[in-house]
């Protein structure tokens, strides 16, 4: 598939998954919100239906408490003085009152006196609460009417649900002792429940109590939002169940509103994606197109005479004219190549991975000379005689002793040597995993081409020292300066640059040693150095051993050039590291102030960007 197509498929497939992310949100996110909105209205509503409801038995029992702290109730209650009521209790006072019934009770719930009144009919209601000469004898407030505290609640009567409210009958200055309580009630009337309704300006209605339905209840309808809230009365019983009437006048303008954002986003999206592949025709698909005809017709022909000649300012252009001066440096390297052995570079290869493989070898010979001692020198044949002396009957104590404690201490010595000897198996296994890594790597690299990974710095420096002989290690303390952490993760081929600063470490705790010093130090850093051409990695490792004069400075990367003795070295080391370093488009060199000053190698390595595909080792 062409990629034009592809192209414009890719972007029609991210269209149309917009387009069905925003249907899917607009479904499950922004309609259930306001689906939630009037839910969350309709469960307000209730609330200021309820805190009406509460305010009105509030006002109830605030009325009942001025008439229960009246001096002339509470002599009433005490002395039944009939002019009392005559005065006080008509049916002006009930008007006045705004309530249904009104009853004086004394300590025991007996009734002392009792009114009630039809506010619309100005008639006696006949109330089953007024008629009775005493509160029933489950009545729930009989402990508060003793204890002389205020109650309000809700109780059926015989002419539907009553607000009660009731208050201690105390002597006109708020002290007692308490003689009783007074009760008001008032009837939950259509016109009563349309007050509380008006002010929760909301639309109320109210039920029977309905079975199943405990505290509150939300129903959904096409058309209403309905609360439920059932209430129950001073006895504990499901009295009532109020109903609150939301219109869904959210949902219905929500709804227009994302149909009217769905038309207008699926036509800008369209819009938009007709702009977007016209550009995408004009700027990039046309020009890719002109420029991979060019390259498949030079993979065919193979005439490297030909030449694209792409007239344009912009990145299409720029590559263009690089592809042509491409051509012309491959042209005349072809040219070259055909003239050239390869058989050379195989050589220096095998000299360079000869080097590499007796520096990981040395730490195994060290080992192993280190194991062979301690076995040497393990007491086991003196331990034989031991065993053998006691296994025969040892007449004399003492020689005894003696024979168990040579015993315990060798086998002391030995466990130590046990524990020594497994350190150096376990460095010698992994030296020799370190000596077959190499070896595949380097069948790799001389097989295909470097490859390009990312690492750290630091992590690099660690891995390198890990193939760095003990011997060096112990004399020379590697330094990682922060600029290795700052700079981060760069792209370059790792194998090589691990084996270079290898060699780089190993030649640093050598001209230690050869200063004459027992520790030296090896400082590296590094930077980023932006071109306009190419981003480079510059690091330098400096130490402070011999120095290098300045007439070797150029040399010490001659092949077979060395300041040491030519029976431990063959002068390949840096050698290598310039081949090597070179072959990845680099460059290496050195600089020292002269002998005894320390020196400092420095490599300028070019950086691979992210957009180098990382080359795969493939056999």
């Amino acid at each position: 598939m062409k990629i034009r197509p592809k192209v414009i498929a890719s972007i029609a497939a991210i269209f149309v998954a917009l387009g069905l992310a925003q249907v899917l949100v607009e479904k499950f996110v922004v309609t259930p919100s306001f689906a939630e909105l009037e839910r969350a209205d309709a469960r307000t509503a209730m609330r200021r239906i309820s805190f009406a409801l509460d305010l009105s038995l509030e006002r109830l029992t605030m009325s009942a408490s001025d008439w229960g702290n009246w001096a002339d109730t509470y002599r009433f209650v005490q002395e039944h003085n009939p002019d009392f009521p005559k005065a006080n209790l008509d049916k002006s006072a009930l008007r006045q009152l705004n309530v249904n019934a009104l009853l004086i009770v004394d300590l025991d719930g007996n009734v002392v006196q009792a009114r009630d009144l039809d506010l619309d009919a100005d008639r006696p209601l006949q109330l089953d609460l007024t008629a009775a000469a005493s509160l029933p004898a489950s009545f729930p407030w009989r402990d508060k009417i003793r204890a002389g505290l205020s109650a309000r609640g809700l109780v059926r009567t015989s002419r539907g649900t009553m607000m009660l409210a009731g208050a201690p009958i105390l002597d006109g200055t708020g002290h007692g002792p308490t003689r009783g309580m007074v009760l008001l009630g008032r009837l939950l009337s259509p016109a009563v429940m349309h007050s509380i309704a008006a002010q929760a300006q909301t639309e109320l209605t109210k039920l029977a109590p309905v079975a199943g339905i405990s505290g509150e209840k939300l129903v959904e309808t096409d058309e209403l939002t309905q609360v439920y809230q059932s209430l129950d009365d001073i006895y504990g019983h499901p009295i009532m169940t109020l109903r609150v009437d939301v219109p869904r006048n959210i949902s219905a303008r929500g709804h227009s509103a994302v149909l009217y954002a769905t038309v207008c986003i699926l036509a800008t999206g369209i819009l938009a994606l007709i702009v977007l592949v016209m550009m995408l025709n004009r700027a990039i698909l046309n020009p890719l197109a002109q420029v991979t005809r060019h390259a498949v017709a030079l993979s065919e022909d193979q005439d490297l005479t030909t030449r694209l000649n792409l007239k344009r300012k912009d990145e299409f252009g720029v590559l263009a004219r690089e592809f042509d001066r491409m051509v012309d440096r491959v042209a005349t390297s072809r040219m070259q190549l055909v003239d050239q052995s390869y058989e050379a570079g195989f050589a220096e290869l095998a000299k360079g991975v000869l080097h590499n493989l007796g520096n990981a070898m040395t730490p195994i010979s060290v080992r192993l000379a280190n194991l062979a001692e301690r076995l040497r020198v393990a007491p086991d044949a003196d331990i034989d005689q031991a065993i053998s002396e006691l296994q025969d009957v040892v007449a004399d104590p003492e020689r005894k002793a003696d024979l168990e404690e040579f015993l315990r201490l060798a086998c002391r010595e030995l466990a130590h040597t046990v524990r020594l000897s497994r350190e150096d198996v376990a460095v010698i296994t992994r030296q020799t995993a370190v000596i077959q890594t190499e070896l595949t790597e380097q069948l790799r690299s001389a097989r295909n081409d470097q490859v390009i990974e990312p690492v750290r710095l630091t992590e690099l420096v660690s891995q390198s020292l890990e193939i760095v002989p003990d011997s060096a290690r112990a004399r020379l303390t590697v330094e990682a300066d922060e600029t290795l952490r700052k700079v981060g993760v760069v792209r370059v081929a790792r194998t090589v640059l691990r084996l270079v600063l290898q060699n780089l470490i190993i030649n640093a705790a050598d001209a230690v040693r050869d200063s004459g010093k027992a520790q030296g130090t090896l400082r590296l850093s590094a930077e980023i150095l932006h071109k306009p051409e190419r981003t480079q990695l510059h690091l330098e490792c400096r130490d402070d051993g011999v120095g290098i004069s300045a007439q070797n400075l150029e040399r010490v990367f001659e092949k077979g050039f060395t300041t040491k003795s030519r029976e431990t070295n063959h002068g390949i080391g840096l050698h290598w590291c310039a081949n090597a370093v070179g072959a990845l488009g680099g460059r290496i060199w050195a600089a020292s102030e002269g002998p005894g000053c320390g020196a400092s190698l420095h490599l300028l390595i070019p950086l691979a960007t992210r957009d180098t595909t990382p080359l795969a080792g493939a056999a």
